[in-house]
């Protein structure tokens, strides 16, 4: 059975077996997931190398895991058995035209390759994640290392290389496999062929500092950028503190915007009459990009005399570009009691409840509500009936063999 959701979602019976652990893959497969697809994530009984990482609810259980695979069925299943591996290629290289859709991030002998799924079904779609392009290791923070990434944030005192808590490489290279998956069904649809496609995070990584132009920057200056701390690079945007020890930064990317931030602060004349003396234009972005200093001098201290409430009201009736720092606890607070917002309490199994997203495409201006991740081999029984017509008593030989497990 599929998971429950709204009628008439874009992928509405597409059917994606997904094999993948941590973060890219299952990212990817939850995104097809919320846009309507049957996604069936499989496991090794007992769960993979992601099924108990943090966090972590008060009794041990991923909260983790739980929300990287919510709206999915579960499957577990020794795919390292040949008899297990012959049960995941029969999955993958189902009949039928919204079928045959294989996502996985497995390394080593237990992988499957394309030409064993392409053997099975001429026009399979196989998409396989991997961490350095070659198949070598390599995670989020080892290839945000790689690219510099760290180099760049941080304080301009600080010396040591300052690693990112978002795995942003992994999410991206997340809906790279959403993108290849969804080209590869079109040009099915069109020609009748299948697609084999491979996505390394290193790859995704240097990608997307290229096209911002960063890669480009450093070859043709002849060295690294330096540090700004949490200063904007090319713009003007930082951090403030009120007088009641809030922090809000204040972004100025536009000409417009810059004017609005002028009059909130009524700096305007200030700044008019610095102009000349800096020998610069502040209604330009570059302008105000070389001279960010002089102007958070400046305008420090109208935020440093009035507390958060006014800073907030004058800033939003002058439609100032800005957003208050919040830690998480207050931004989960702040989503929950919005009921706008893309964030619902569901009762999650093995949990209870929990906050959880919706995914961020609304669809005729709502979000598709979060549905819970199944728990650990909960679909198996009915995975291996409806989707590969096996019996009751096979099934049953297949438990007591170790081979699969339902939930636990």
């Amino acid at each position: 059975m599929t998971a429950p959701g709204p009628a008439s979602r874009p992928l509405d019976g597409l059917h994606v077996v997904e094999c993948a652990s941590f973060v890219a893959g299952p990212s990817g497969g939850m995104a097809l997931a919320r846009l309507g697809a049957d996604v069936l994530r499989v496991d090794p009984p007992g769960g993979g190398g992601d099924f108990h990482r943090w966090p972590v609810d008060a009794h041990g259980t991923s909260l983790y895991w739980a929300n990287l695979n919510k709206g999915k069925r579960s499957l577990a299943l020794d795919y390292r058995s040949p008899e297990g591996r012959d049960l995941l290629v029969a999955l993958a290289t189902e009949p039928g035209p919204d079928a045959g859709i294989y996502l996985d991030n497995v390394a080593g002998r237990a992988r499957l390759t394309s030409d064993e799924l392409s053997a099975r079904r001429a026009d399979a779609i196989h998409v396989h994640v991997e961490g350095m392009a070659g198949g070598r290791p390599g995670v989020d923070y080892t290839v945000n290392a790689a690219v510099g990434v760290p180099d760049l944030t941080g304080p301009p005192d600080h010396a040591a290389p300052v690693n990112h808590a978002l795995p942003a490489w992994d999410f991206l290279c997340g809906q790279y496999a959403v993108t290849a998956i969804l080209a590869a069904l079109h040009r099915r649809t069109r020609t009748g062929e299948g697609t084999s496609s491979t996505i390394a995070l290193s790859d995704v990584a240097l990608s997307a500092v290229g096209d911002l132009g960063w890669l480009a920057e450093a070859h043709r200056a002849g060295r690294a950028r330096e540090r700004i701390g949490n200063h904007t690079y090319g713009s003007f945007g930082v951090d403030f503190a009120t007088a009641d020890d809030r922090r809000v930064i204040v972004v100025a990317l536009t000409t417009g915007q810059w004017r609005a931030l002028c009059t909130a602060t009524g700096t305007t004349e200030v700044f008019a009459a610095l102009e000349p003396a800096l020998s610069a234009d502040l209604a330009d972005e570059s302008d105000r990009y070389r001279f960010r200093e002089t102007i958070e001098a400046i305008l420090r201290p109208w935020f440093a005399a009035r507390p958060y409430d006014e800073v907030a009201r004058l800033l939003d009736e002058a439609r100032v570009l800005w957003g208050p720092y919040r830690d998480m606890a207050e931004a989960a607070r702040l989503a929950l009691d919005d009921p706008s917002s893309v964030v619902r309490e569901i009762d999650q199994p093995g949990v209870g409840p929990m906050a959880a997203t919706a995914g961020p495409v609304r669809t005729g201006g709502e979000p598709a509500p979060p549905h819970p991740a199944p728990a650990l081999g909960a679909d198996t029984e009915a995975v291996l009936s409806e989707r590969l017509g096996l019996g009751s008593a096979e099934i049953g030989r297949l438990r007591d063999a170790g081979i699969v497990a339902g939930p636990a």
